[in-house]
């Protein structure tokens, strides 16, 4: 993986890219050629047994690629057939030339009829499209799905949008892709997370600068862009400097929750974790909970008291608490405090989310939102209805509305700031999708705000290291199991 790893570039800050190295005096046809051989070498690596290699090249300049990666294969000895789509003789530039080098004579897409022993090499569309593939590609990529051979994709397979992750009338499942450069948004967004297969970056020689230059504020969920915000732990360090997370308790029935939290913020590194419990829970609370404090409140009066006589550094609310008036009334106390807002607490503003916006304008950011799907449609249900927009989008607006670090919650959890700043998270494996896993993410994410650690570099640590426990319990864990197996962030 190359050293900008993190940049995740849109294909048009992509493009933005090639134009920017062809200014510099790098020959936009030699990259053409670096990316066009790789493909083949890719090809040739993975699928030595292939019978025919069977190129198919678009109008553009994935086309190009796709035209330089038949010259290469069939210059290795390979059998080679390519299939276009569109009158090669419209082709301009780079592409153009590329087409004119290629040895292997060119049939319509349409003629592609799958073979047994094909390996699909789809230079068709890459990263760019942005409306719905013609019927005609359609029907290719249905035939290859039902033949099931196998797909190396240039770029991202045609059909998936490179900005969003969806697909754009049908796309091909790929068994791996090779992209150049800097992977793209829809390379981590699902679905075309699962479409692209695996992914591999090659690189064909833009510098370093001009790619940075070329991103905008989309990257990777990765340690390297929050651990510098982190605390840093001393022989001075105590517990009270660790900061006091409180997490809030539902009723004596559905009290587990919170103590998923409340543990999960402990291990997480709050110095103190106090479970902050109505009277009919207190005793279920004080059977189960051993490090973690328990506090009887009952009303938000009884809140605003402890608030002005204790040393409360964040509180995580949600989690089992149940919804209604009660939940906004806690929330409204606790508001001049670092907040994770999470489940019951996220629904119980459903009727006036501007009601939980407008307690967080002023200062510094300090609510962490944690919707999944439903939530988020709750709260902001015109983005959501929104087809033009991509989960990235939708995270984006929601920050800056809510004034909130928001964590969009799935298979491809997106992590947003009120300044435009966005991460993509990668590191969760499937299994992650159990009960009470949310509830553990929020727990973490509340004991990095006890900390100290800003709202969105708190809530991108948190999903961050709420994925790696998961991928330390193992297939077939509980959140229970999730919880024992959290590493604090000063162990990354």
């Amino acid at each position: 993986m190359p050293a900008n790893a993190t940049i995740l570039l849109t294909p048009d800050e992509m493009a933005a890219a090639d134009k920017a190295a062809a200014a510099s005096g790098l020959s936009s046809f030699g990259l053409m050629l670096q990316a066009g051989q790789a493909v083949a070498a890719s090809a040739l690596a993975h699928w030595p047994g292939a019978i025919r290699y069977a190129v198919l090249c678009g109008p553009g300049n994935n086309g190009g690629d796709g035209y330089v990666a038949a010259r290469a294969l069939a210059d290795a000895g390979a059998t080679v057939a390519v299939f276009t789509l569109g009158d090669p003789a419209a082709l301009k530039d780079d592409a153009r030339q590329a087409f004119d080098l290629c040895p292997v004579t060119v049939q319509p897409i349409g003629d592609y009829q799958p073979q047994p022993g094909d390996l699909v090499i789809d230079g068709l569309f890459g990263a760019g499209l942005s409306r719905s593939v013609p019927p005609v590609v359609a029907e290719v990529i249905d035939a290859v799905a039902k033949a099931g051979l196998p797909v190396l994709a240039i770029d991202l397979p045609s059909g998936v949008c490179g900005r969003r992750g969806q697909v754009l009338g049908a796309a091909f499942q790929a068994s791996r892709t090779i992209t150049f450069m800097a992977r793209k948004p829809g390379h981590l967004l699902m679905p075309g997370r699962t479409l692209a297969g695996d992914v591999e970056v090659f690189d064909i020689g833009i510098p370093a600068r001009i790619l940075t230059a070329a991103a905008g504020d989309i990257r990777v969920n990765d340690p390297a862009i929050w651990q510098p915000a982190l605390p840093v732990l001393g022989s001075e360090t105590h517990k009270f400097r660790r900061g006091h997370l409180v997490v809030f308790s539902g009723s004596a029935s559905h009290t587990g929750a919170a103590r998923l939290s409340a543990a999960a913020g402990l291990s997480a590194g709050a110095g103190l974790v106090t479970v902050a419990a109505p009277a009919d829970a207190m005793p279920v609370q004080a059977a189960a909970l051993t490090a973690v404090m328990l506090r009887q409140v009952d009303d938000a009066d009884q809140l605003v008291d402890w608030m002005s006589a204790g040393k409360l550094s964040a509180f995580v609310i949600g989690p089992g608490f149940g919804i209604g008036e009660k939940a906004r009334r806690y929330v409204e106390a606790v508001a001049v405090k670092p907040v994770v807002v999470d489940a019951d607490a996220i629904t119980s503003f459903s009727e006036a989310p501007e009601a939980l916006f407008g307690l967080f304008t002023q200062g510094p950011t300090r609510l962490v939102l944690t919707p999944h799907e439903g939530e988020f449609g709750r709260l902001f249900p015109d983005l959501a209805g929104d087809e033009t927009l991509g989960k990235v989008e939708k995270a984006a607006a929601a920050a800056k509305r809510a004034h909130a670090a928001v964590v969009y919650k799935g298979a491809d959890t997106v992590i947003s700031a009120p300044d435009g700043r966005v991460l993509i998270n990668e590191n969760a494996p499937p299994w992650l999708a159990t009960a009470g896993s949310g509830d553990v993410l929020a727990g973490i994410i509340g004991a990095l705000l006890a900390q100290g650690v800003p709202a969105f570099e708190a809530a991108a640590a948190g999903v961050y290291l709420h994925g790696a426990a998961a991928g330390r319990a193992g297939l077939g864990m509980t959140a229970e199991d999730l919880v024992r197996h959290i590493a604090p962030p000063t162990a990354l």
